[in-house]
Order: structure tokens, then sequence, then C-alpha cells
């Protein structure tokens, strides 16, 4: 420290007084922060776990384009419904960029408008979701203890990990919807909205688990 002149000395000040690095980070960014990579750690013990499972599971593995496959004008297109749903988790991250962007610019009604935007796309998702599991239960026979395509395995870990997901993604739409009306109702300083920068890293968060989740169960 002695030695340090200069630029290196104000560097290593502020780095060990977390000046810069820490103090400048709001406490309710910093904590969502917290939670996202707690939630990190649940997502990757999940996704090792199915590719543990997976990987040593005597009995055939289903065949992602046959057990979700959708029937479209009378000819099963595999893996339709869930590139929707993707294209659709995929288009809210765009609004939900925008209405970050929006917040940055102060602008409330524009901000509101794509959250609300957002939250329509989560639930759409989420509702597609459900229509998957039900196909998946009703009609292919499959459950958290029994397939009728393959692995038994394969419903535990499949009904699991999507489940928490779809949790989460609903627990985001009500996020959503809830920091639209509180904008709306004046609740936050008009030359602030952080709040939506916030939003929008779970958001983002969500999206980006969907990501390994599509590749994870229905690409490989």
């Amino acid at each position: 420290m002695a030695s340090a002149t200069g630029g290196h000395a104000a560097i290593i000040q502020d780095w060990s007084s977390d000046i810069t690095v820490f103090k400048g980070v709001p406490w309710g960014k910093a904590m969502m922060w917290i939670f996202l990579l707690s939630d990190t750690f649940i997502f990757t013990c999940f996704l090792t776990g199915y590719m543990t499972v997976r990987m040593t599971s005597a009995e055939p593995w289903p065949s992602p384009s046959e057990v979700f496959a959708l029937e479209a004008f009378g000819v099963p297109v595999p893996l339709l419904l869930i590139a929707i749903m993707t294209f659709i988790l995929i288009s809210s991250s765009g609004t939900m960029a925008m209405a970050v962007n929006m917040g940055y610019q102060k602008r409330k009604k524009a901000a509101i408008y794509l959250i609300i935007v957002t939250a329509v796309f989560g639930a759409s998702f989420v509702g597609m979701q459900m229509f998957e599991w039900s196909k998946l239960i009703f009609e292919e026979g499959i459950r958290p203890w029994y397939n009728s395509m393959g692995a038994p395995q394969f419903g535990a870990v499949f009904f699991m990990v999507t489940g928490f997901h779809g949790l989460h993604v609903s627990a985001g739409v009500a996020y959503l919807l809830i920091i639209a009306w509180r904008i709306h109702k004046g609740r936050y300083d008009d030359t602030n909205f952080e709040i939506v920068e916030i939003l929008g890293l779970y958001w983002h968060f969500v999206d980006l688990v969907w990501v390994f989740i599509f590749a994870f169960f229905y690409l490989w």
C-alpha cells in the first residue's frame, strides 16, 4: 500500500473501502442478485441431477421429438408447442428490456404498458405449459412415478424441473403486475424507476434458465 502511488493508490483505496464496488449498489438490486445467485445453485443442482439420471438410466430415454410432438393439420410436428413457448418467453425478454429503458428515460406510461405486455407473455407461457402437462399426463400416460414411453425417471425429473421453473414464471407474472400497479399509483418516485431494473433482473434470469431447460430436455 505504501509503495502505491497515483491512480493505483486510488483504486486500492476504493476497493478496500468498498466505495465503488459495493456502496454504490442499491439495496434492492443487491438483494435481487443474491436471490438469483441462490436460485442459480438450485437450478444447477436440478440440471446436474437430470444429466446424471439420464446418463445412468438402464432403460431407454424417451425421444423428445416423439414425446413433445404436437399435431398440426393432421401431421405430428416435433417440438411445435415448445418452439412457440420459447419464442414467447424470449419475446418477453425484449419487452422487459424496453420497459427498463423506458424506466431510465422516466417514461412512466410506456414502462407500465411494456411491463403489462411482458406479464401477458409470461401468462401465455404458463398456460401453454399447463396444456403441455395435461397432454403428457392424460394422453401419454406419463406420471412423476411412471412413464409409458421409456425410463420411469423421465417423468419425475421433467415435472420437477419444469414445474419449478413454471412456478418462477407464475411468481414473475404476479410480480410484474404488482409493480405495474404500484408505478401507476405513484408509489415510486417519478424521478427514479430503479424498481423496473430490479424487476428486469428477475425476469431475464427466468428466461435464461428456460434456455438451459430447453436445451437439456427438448434438444438432447
